[in-house]
């Protein structure tokens, strides 16, 4: 989820989720020990809890990224083993690196001895053509070893050539018996991911891993976060006035911090916000005026509600 599971995106998340566990988007253990550290992990305690998930393949790098993230106050750390973009296997992570778990296995021990937090995996059930039974396993066994007892997996081979991002998301078939499979034989905790798109899929998975973790469809389609915290845990679902209420106090403190040259412009964070109303009348409105205008926009309440109440209002909900 690099660029989009940013500070903002969390944040306004959490208003919608008072229970889901955040994650950063993948950010290099380079950047971090050489780049802006509070552009790349500056966040809000409201966000919590937040996970910080690294990007990186050498140990000693890796290391000191999680110790200063651990220091910034991140719940735990999580090891990017199953991003397949050409930007990263460039960089010698993410997916390719399930090729080589004795070198992950040492990046997760350095990591461990640098914090005093939960340093899990994220990773794929295989990649290329290599059997998945067999790679998952090889891979599994060699984290175990070093005491990781969590890891997040896509239910998917990841095609590291031949086929897209976007693709890879897409054509690898799904197989969620294998992560059952491993969690059952490992004793270890499993949160699946991949594929999982409506709150029966994740009611479904829950009676047999011991988590979900949903991307691009909580991103797209925001209220389905909602809707999960709705059904999982019996919270009211939220008002959406309110949420954006607390949105437009949120952009107008980011506007005067100072921790940017002139501020968090007010685009950057209604971005993120561009389908809330998916599934209803307005909802194209709402995607055009926010992606259009808020570029100009100097008053995030008076850029934002009007608009909101109307939708609201025709669709009769407060």
């Amino acid at each position: 989820m690099i660029d989009w599971t940013d500070r903002h995106c969390r944040y306004f998340h959490r208003q919608l989720s008072p229970h889901a566990v955040l994650y950063t988007e993948m950010i290099t253990a380079p950047a971090i020990l050489h780049g802006d550290q509070e552009r790349l992990l500056g966040f809000s305690n409201a966000e919590h809890p937040v996970v910080l998930q690294l990007g990186g393949s050498d140990p000693a790098q890796l290391a000191r990224a999680a110790k200063i993230g651990a220091d910034a106050g991140y719940d735990a750390i999580n090891l990017n083993c199953g991003c397949p973009s050409d930007r990263v296997q460039q960089g010698k992570f993410g997916a390719c690196l399930m090729a080589e778990p004795s070198l992950v296995a040492d990046c997760i021990k350095e990591m461990q001895n640098a914090t005093g937090i939960p340093v899990t995996v994220k990773c794929r059930i295989g990649i290329d053509d290599a059997p998945p039974e067999i790679m998952l396993r090889k891979f599994v066994e060699n984290l175990v070893a070093v005491g990781c007892d969590m890891f997040i997996i896509h239910a998917r081979k990841a095609w590291l050539k031949g086929l897209s991002p976007k693709e890879n998301r897409e054509i690898p078939p799904l197989d969620y018996k294998l992560p059952a499979l491993i969690k059952h034989e490992y004793g270890v905790k499993v949160i699946l991911n991949g594929g999982i798109k409506t709150v029966q899929h994740v009611r479904d998975h829950l009676e047999i891993f011991d988590g979900v973790m949903i991307g691009r469809e909580a991103y797209q389609n925001p209220w389905f976060i909602a809707e999960l915290e709705h059904e999982i845990y019996q919270t009211p679902l939220p008002c959406r006035l309110k949420i954006l209420e607390k949105m437009c106090e949120y952009m107008t403190e980011r506007a005067a911090q100072t921790d940017t040259h002139s501020g968090t412009p007010i685009k950057s964070i209604t971005r993120h916000m561009l389908g809330l109303f998916n599934g209803m009348a307005g909802a194209k409105t709402w995607r055009r005026i926010l992606g259009g205008e808020a570029h100009a926009a100097t008053n995030a309440h008076d850029f934002i509600m009007p608009l909101a109440q109307q939708i609201l209002s025709h669709n009769r909900e407060g």
